[in-house]
């Protein structure tokens, strides 16, 4: 549908209301998407459809007015409802300053995902699952996920954009059992591009990787309880920093009060080690070249040397707060643009993994993450590592399961004293009120002085 899309008459519904109001921006998008769901090697679920919506959004003496649709003959009657919306209400909103763009996006896909069969894609995900077939793995579920799509922006102010993205991914779970004794092993590989990401992976390794980690942990010790030095891989790492700092970092939660991130920009809130990073730019899983409000993207630099230099940040919050827009507003087009992370990562620094562990005389190696939770108000954190290990005088010597890592977010960034020359960036989705955005984080290995272990619940 989008390639019959009469820009003409997005331009007519932007003139007839941009002389009676403040601003006016319209989002149409169409998205060709597959899910494939295999269990134990059978297909379970295939997912396959077109999805087409466009929005409107209106602000009229300092209030919103937002409507929706999946029918483009009902966006000129929708604008007068976001209009009619728009002057219903009172408040104070203000929009930051940002330049006016006009541009084409391209597909960085080098393979569009929809020119490969399902039968090819089957086919890979069935070696991924026989590669996990090791003794002691009793179940397996591998998801395939892909997403190709094509989106225009306009606005009163006279930025024009059209883009093309393209996402790929996919997921192994395996579960072993022994003894009455269940563990889980997970792997996950994917990029904002086409089918070459899922080619260029060792899907064999992908497999076993999963399950060598869940059969490892069947036999693997209770961890110890106390306050330890521990060695972060890069997957926790990048998950402590999204969970923990990049959330907190987010102006929106900072301007309701529950971010303890709250003045505190210019002030050091880690250690002279710690550089954090959100950058939609890079090549990675959160990739997008314009935010939802038409902001071109950028390297953001959150915490530099361990300082707050920077915030995350749509229109309305950079105004609010006095920034430049960052380039985080993001939301699929049903639903109104927040303020969000993209690829999210500690900058790498020039330790070896030997120099990280050779110090440590009794300390934990924490790899991977089975969830937690985060309180960005209180500042409080706590996570599950996938799988860890005892370290002994500078030896890995133990397999440990069940790992909690808890604390303080502050206090543990001020406790890192060594990171990595290594890097790598995970895939994944993020949830915030109610919205599901794709993101990327990570990092390098990251060593903490000390910080409390536990056995999980």
């Amino acid at each position: 549908m989008i390639e019959e899309l009469d820009l003409n008459l997005l331009e007519r519904i932007i003139h007839s209301h941009e002389k009676k109001a403040d601003y006016v921006d319209i989002r149409v998008a169409e998205a060709q998407n597959t899910v494939i769901v295999m269990k134990d090697g059978k297909v379970q679920e295939i997912r396959s459809g077109d999805d087409f919506g466009a929005s409107i959004r209106v602000l009229n003496n300092g209030a919103w007015g937002f409507s929706y649709t999946t029918q483009m003959s009902q966006l000129e009657s929708m604008s007068e409802v976001a209009f009619k919306l728009s002057g219903a209400l009172e408040s104070d909103t203000e929009l930051a300053n940002v330049n006016i763009a006009v541009d084409a996006v391209k597909s960085r896909a080098k393979i569009r995902p929809q020119d490969i069969s399902i039968e090819e894609k089957k086919e890979v995900m069935v070696e991924a699952e026989k590669a996990a077939q090791l003794p002691k793995v009793i179940s397996t579920t591998v998801n395939y996920v892909e997403g190709e799509g094509r989106s225009y922006f306009l606005s009163s102010e006279g930025t024009s954009l059209v883009q093309e993205e393209s996402r790929v991914a996919m997921f192994i779970n395996a579960v072993a059992a022994d003894a009455g004794v269940i563990q889980f092993g997970h792997k996950s590989m994917g990029g904002a591009r086409g089918f070459e990401v899922i080619q260029r992976e060792d899907i064999e390794k992908f497999g076993r990787t999963a399950a060598s980690k869940a059969v490892r942990l069947l036999d693997a010790s209770s961890p110890p309880s106390g306050i330890f030095p521990v060695l972060l891989d890069p997957e926790l790492t990048g998950v402590f920093i999204h969970e923990a700092l990049g959330h907190a970092s987010e102006a929106d939660l900072i301007l309701q009060k529950d971010s303890i991130l709250e003045g505190k920009i210019g002030t050091s809130i880690g250690s002279s080690q710690v550089t954090i990073v959100d950058d939609a730019s890079m090549d990675a899983f959160g990739y997008y070249a314009y935010d939802a409000e038409g902001v071109k993207t950028r390297k953001n630099v959150l915490v530099k040397d361990g300082v707050l230099v920077s915030l995350l940040s749509s229109r309305e919050t950079a105004a609010k707060m006095g920034l430049n827009p960052s380039g985080n507003s993001r939301s699929a087009v049903g639903d109104q643009p927040i303020v969000r992370m993209s690829n999210t990562y500690l900058k790498p620094g020039d330790m070896s993994f030997e120099e990280l562990v050779e110090d440590m005389a009794d300390g934990i190696y924490l790899k991977g993450s089975r969830g937690g939770q985060v309180d960005t108000g209180k500042g409080i954190f706590q996570f599950n590592a996938a799988e860890s290990f005892h370290i002994e005088n500078g030896e890995i010597v133990d397999t440990l399961r069940d790992v909690s890592l808890s604390g303080n977010i502050l206090e543990m960034l001020t406790k890192i004293d060594g990171v990595g020359s290594d890097f790598y960036m995970g895939v994944g989705f993020c949830g915030k009120s109610g919205q599901t955005a794709p993101v990327g984080d990570g990092g390098p290995h990251t060593r903490v002085s000390e910080a409390t272990v536990g056995g999980a619940a």
